[in-house]
């Protein structure tokens, strides 16, 4: 068995190689050739396994990825750390401008999409002769509903998307997985078998206290971090500061019980901007912004490539694969409508870009946290479908739609101007000032 070291050092090698391959030879966009190759190395080595059972290459392989637990990887280790380095570049101007529809798209969206989801599997499993039980198709709604922050962020690097439309996607994405999260507690403790306790009242009190104590204790914690690093000029601690920030808040969240994924956002974003303009000097925001982008550069590759290799150590049923089919078509038609029906009703005090439902539609990506979530699933006869289909969402939205989103973009968002400020959406600010410390 690998030592922690061995595993880490094991797992950034090949990060770094595959990387180097991508960039020099494939082109793909980095995250996404990063997934492409790690599948292709998977079923590489299921092919070999497969021609050559004397092997033990597939073998050794595999014990070693059965030593990194994925769940607790990416919500109790990589998840903070990601999202605070997406909220530093949120500009809380245009995201105040656009809350309302920020809002809705991450609770409303989410909710009609796992109700859609779930009624259309449990349909289209019955159709195929696969039972699951509608609350666990429920959960699987759950799980697979939210656009992945780490996904969509990843994704809007590679792509020009309006001003406008760029800050719905976003602001949907950072907060939509902590709303999830909630949904998904509540669904999977119906399914396994609600609690006399559990009712509407315990719902909500979940709702309460994780969504909203989580963004009020990311506040606390952010204007703590922000006046610790107005009250000192040295970027090194400044940026120790900030990293402080992240891994206690997220914590502390765990331990009260809040979404840590929220709080981490809303710190994010507090010093991303006030922080950034009131309490930083020219030369800690280099560092500090430095810092957080090879931070998130580092773990986005190394997430893809771990969902790549997971199908080395999911053990798929090949009788399943059908479910698949069916999952990928009912996750857009479900995304369509989580964004439709609210883009049609705000649409009568807000302002959109051209193009808005068809480039959230498409860019409505799903990442790490959906397979996470899956993973962390306990045994029962209804597991191994939500295993395919959430695995075979996954990989269709960043392979297939990641790609195509450029496309979508330039033939739904882009042919008149697209770009000009609306009526909510003034000309765009410049970068944090150079206020605060000289």
């Amino acid at each position: 068995m690998l030592s922690l070291f061995q595993l880490l050092a094991s797992l950034l090698t090949v990060t770094a190689v595959f990387a180097w391959l991508n960039h020099r030879i494939f082109r793909l966009p980095a995250n996404i050739g990063l997934l492409v190759m790690g599948l292709g190395a998977s079923l590489l080595l299921i092919a070999i396994e497969l021609l050559f059972p004397q092997t033990h290459l597939y073998g050794a392989l595999t014990q070693g990825l059965r030593q990194i637990d994925f769940y607790e990887a990416v919500m109790h280790g990589m998840l903070a750390f990601l999202l605070f380095a997406g909220a530093l570049h949120v500009d809380l101007g245009r995201l105040r401008r656009r809350a309302p529809v920020v809002g809705v798209l991450a609770t409303v969206g989410v909710g009609i999409s796992t109700l859609i989801i779930a009624g259309g599997l449990w349909a289209g499993a019955a159709a195929l002769g696969i039972d699951i039980a509608f609350a666990w198709a429920l959960v699987f709604g759950a799980l697979i509903a939210p656009t992945d922050p780490v996904a969509v962020l990843s994704t809007l690097k590679a792509v020009d998307v309006p001003e406008t439309l760029e800050t719905d996607m976003t602001g949907e994405a950072l907060f939509n997985d902590g709303i999830a999260v909630v949904l998904f507690t509540i669904t999977l403790e119906a399914a396994t078998g609600p609690s006399e306790d559990f009712g509407l009242s315990h719902i909500l009190r979940l709702l309460v206290v994780e969504a909203g104590g989580g963004a009020a204790l990311g506040l606390a914690t952010g204007f703590l971090a922000f006046r610790a690093l107005r009250a000192i000029d040295d970027y090194s601690i400044e940026v120790m500061i900030s990293l402080a920030l992240v891994t206690g808040t997220y914590a502390l969240a765990d331990m009260l019980q809040m979404s840590g994924p929220i709080s981490v956002v809303v710190a994010g974003v507090l010093i991303g901007n006030h922080g950034a303009a009131d309490a930083m000097s020219a030369q800690t925001r280099r560092y500090v912004f430095g810092f957080w982008t090879l931070v998130d550069d580092t773990l986005n590759a190394v997430l893809f490539l771990l969902i790549g290799l997971e199908v080395l150590v999911l053990g798929f049923d090949p009788d399943l694969a059908r479910i698949g089919l069916v999952a990928i078509p009912l996750a857009l038609l479900a995304r369509f409508a989580s964004v439709g029906l609210p883009v049609a009703v705000l649409a009568r005090w807000k302002s959109f870009a051209r193009g808005t439902v068809p480039v959230l539609t498409w860019g409505g990506v799903r990442g790490g946290i959906s397979v996470a979530l899956a993973l962390s699933l306990p045994a029962s006869p209804d597991r191994p479908v939500i295993l395919v289909a959430a695995y075979a969402v996954v990989l269709f939205t960043i392979v297939v739609q990641g790609l195509s989103l450029d496309r979508v973009v330039r033939r739904t968002a882009l042919p008149d101007d697209a770009t000009a400020p609306g009526p909510d959406q003034p000309a765009p600010s410049s970068a944090p000032s150079a206020s605060g410390k000289a």
